[in-house]
């Protein structure tokens, strides 16, 4: 056992780090977080597949993929293209409104009144009314692609123009696919969640919806890359298998269904019983489209730290262990941050993990602050405060306070990417050039060193490197591409740091 001695001086060595960690963004100027809101969930506008409603705000766009499903006898358009290319992808498409609906649930009904929760609320909705097709268009089966992403990467072509084919894809109890079955179900189950008060019947739909794709995934087990092939693995393979998406869904399923969080219902029978065999009891330290273990612990926490349901408490271990390794000189196993203080997972698109996981932090620092608690770090204990700092100097990061002085947000301050690798951005709309521009003929957008012709309000691209260089090249895909799993974590950040600022 370490001394009192001992463990005030860690206590004080971690608060230190801490302090060096967020020193720069003190005297960073303040940010709009409500307008950098706004800007997050336009984003989602200019990411539409299929017909757009008529308070499409994002006029560049316009209806495409309107056949989507037709081959197979389903109607399967609608929903959101992922990143810059123009293809369905079920399972980043489940986690993006899963998170959305997260973010809209947690934290944008206390942004300001400036910031319309009708849009956040839009934005999960027409992700969920894809799903929802998806999962009921074909009893016992659920539809999770759409497009060849092959076919779909070797031209660069608008989505309004593009020929190539738009096969759709599904898993059946023969072919199965539990890793992105039980991310649809859960995203239909938080999606629940966000309608249940302002339109009953639709959350009652997406309720039922979620608790048959469970059951389908947790009947059929089997990971869809396996069955679909290169159609799927070459791109959005889970390699983190399906565990951890059976006990995300279970665990947002509990949440929609019973009357009390603090119910032991079928799911959480299901939790106590299955939860140990599907990653319940390891630690973990990423958390993406992939991989859920460490949100599902973060989520499981609040129902033991705010309703103190009995059996969770190795979920809050966890997720103390997950937060620790984000604290500097907090553990053992911690994140890496680049010498400007940002975290630095991967230099493929890494700004997807640092708004993950910035919404992790502030999500627990809120459970934590709602019970009175502090994360356990070793002999340590770290505040709820010390985890919004630690949020806000990535959020900061984003917008701006970096050593490129740059906003890694499209449309936001003075100096952001112009060249973003997005085919929609790239090319004249289709209202300002109405002749089809072709498969080959659209390269010479995605090489050319002009600016974007329409600017992607509102979309995070993948961000620099971990020395915080940032190539502003439309080739550089692992830096300039967007997408919409990056965007929906950073909704709800925003909305906290404007909520935090409004109530000042």
């Amino acid at each position: 056992m370490m001394s009192s001695t001992r463990a005030y001086n860690l206590s004080v060595s971690i608060a230190v780090a801490i302090l060096c960690l967020i020193a720069g963004a003190r005297n960073a100027a303040a940010f709009n977080y409500a307008d950098a809101l706004d800007k997050a969930v336009l984003f989602f506008e200019a990411q539409r597949s299929g017909k757009l409603p008529p308070g499409q705000r994002v006029r560049w766009r316009a209806d495409s993929a309107l056949s989507d499903g037709s081959a197979s006898n389903v109607d399967l358009v609608g929903g959101y293209y992922d990143a810059g290319d123009n293809v369905k992808f079920g399972l980043p498409m489940a986690f993006t409104v899963t998170m959305l609906s997260w973010s809209v649930l947690e934290f944008v009904t206390d942004a300001p009144p400036s910031t319309s929760r009708g849009d956040a609320e839009a934005a999960v909705r027409w992700g969920a009314d894809y799903l929802l097709k998806a999962a009921t268009a074909t009893p016992g089966a659920l539809w999770v692609q759409v497009a060849d992403a092959g076919r779909d990467h070797a031209c660069w072509e608008r989505p309004e123009d593009m020929d190539t084919p738009r096969a759709a894809y599904k898993v059946t109890p023969q072919s199965p696919g539990s890793d992105v079955a039980g991310e649809t179900a859960a995203a239909l189950a938080a999606a629940s969640l966000v309608f249940r008060a302002r339109d009953p019947a639709y959350s009652s739909r997406l309720l039922a919806a979620a608790r048959r794709v469970f059951d389908f995934a947790d009947r059929y087990r089997g990971s869809y890359s396996d069955s679909l092939g290169s159609v799927v693995s070459d791109f959005y393979r889970s390699y983190s298998g399906y565990d951890d998406e059976l006990l995300w869904a279970a665990a947002w399923l509990h949440l929609a269904s019973s009357p009390s969080p603090s119910s032991n219902g079928v799911y959480m029978s299901y939790i106590h019983t299955s939860g140990p065999n599907l990653g319940g009891e390891q630690d973990d330290y990423t958390v993406s489209w992939d991989d859920k273990r460490v949100a599902t612990k973060v989520l499981l926490s609040k129902v033991f730290l705010q309703h103190k349901v009995d059996g969770l408490s190795t979920y809050k271990s966890h997720a103390d262990h997950y937060i620790c390794s984000l604290v500097p000189g907090a553990g053992a196993g911690q994140g890496q941050y680049t010498p400007g203080g940002l975290l630095f997972k991967d230099g493929d698109s890494n700004m997807q993990y640092v708004t993950s996981t910035t919404f992790l932090l502030l999500a627990y620092a809120k459970y934590l602050g709602s019970s009175g608690g502090a994360a356990s770090c070793g002999s340590g204990a770290v505040a709820p405060a010390a985890l919004v700092s630690i949020a806000k100097k990535q959020v900061d990061y984003i917008l701006g306070a970096n050593p490129s002085g740059m906003s890694y947000m499209v449309g936001f301050g003075a100096r952001y990417p112009q060249r973003v690798h997005h085919r929609g951005a790239s090319m004249p709309s289709v209202r300002d050039h109405p002749g089809r521009i072709g498969c080959d003929d659209g390269f010479q957008y995605l090489h050319s060193s002009e600016p974007d012709r329409n600017v992607l309000v509102g979309a995070v691209v993948g961000g620099p490197d971990y020395s915080d260089a940032y190539s502003d090249s439309r080739d550089n895909y692992a830096q300039a591409e967007p997408s919409t799993y990056t965007n929906a974590p950073l909704v709800g950040a925003l909305a906290f740091f404007a909520g935090a600022r409004s109530h000042k």
